[in-house]
This record gives C-alpha cells, sequence and structure tokens, in this order.
C-alpha cells in the first residue's frame, strides 16, 4: 500500500466498515475500544522500553499493529462524530505552535 493522507485513510475506514464491517459500533462502545487498543499499546512499552519483564503472551505483539489499532479506532470516532481529521490535525499543530515554540526551548540545554 502506498502512503496515503489522513482523508483518504478516513475513507478507507470508511469503505471497510460499509462493505464488510456493516455498520459502526456505537460511538460509547468505540470508546472503550479504543481505551482497551491504547492499553494494549501501553502495555508493550512498558515491556519493551520499561521494567516489566515480557510475558509469553506478549511475545508475538507488534507494536505498530497495535499503534494502527489505536488509529483505526480513533478513525472511526472521527468519521461518526463528523470531525475531519486533516483539518482538526492542522489546527492543533497551529495552536501548539503558537502556544508552545518558546516553551521547550530551555529544556534543549539539557538534553
Amino acid at each position: 500500500m502506498n502512503e496515503i493522507s489522513i482523508k483518504e485513510a478516513q475513507e478507507q475506514v470508511d469503505a471497510w466498515i460499509k462493505e464488510y464491517g456493516v455498520r459502526y459500533f456505537s460511538e460509547l462502545t468505540n470508546m472503550a475500544i479504543l481505551t482497551e487498543e491504547v492499553g494494549e499499546v501501553a502495555r508493550l512499552i512498558s515491556r519493551k522500553y520499561g521494567d516489566q519483564s515480557f510475558k509469553a503472551s506478549d511475545s508475538d505483539k507488534d507494536l505498530g499493529d497495535e499503534m494502527a489499532d489505536v488509529l483505526w479506532v480513533l478513525i472511526c470516532l472521527a468519521n461518526q462524530t463528523g470531525v475531519d481529521l486533516t483539518e482538526a490535525f492542522k489546527k492543533n499543530i497551529e495552536k501548539k505552535t503558537s502556544r508552545d515554540k518558546n516553551r521547550h526551548l530551555d529544556n534543549k540545554k539539557l538534553r
């Protein structure tokens, strides 16, 4: 698969849901699923980069796949609630730049 834009990702998820998924789960169910998927990412990161040891059941888990699960459910929620993630992301970067452009400069000295 070639690189895709956020808009294309939203369109592909919507098309997949309509063809294979039959319908979106409710927003509340998807919020619970998103929380669950974020927990799976946290579990892998705590084992790979933190102090916890891997369990046998975690050995075959792929961090990228788990992150993609988070992205999938986030896109489902965006589609369901009418959020254009491309526009939201652009606005978010502008907000962060305006608010934080000088905030972390002193921290560069610490690295």
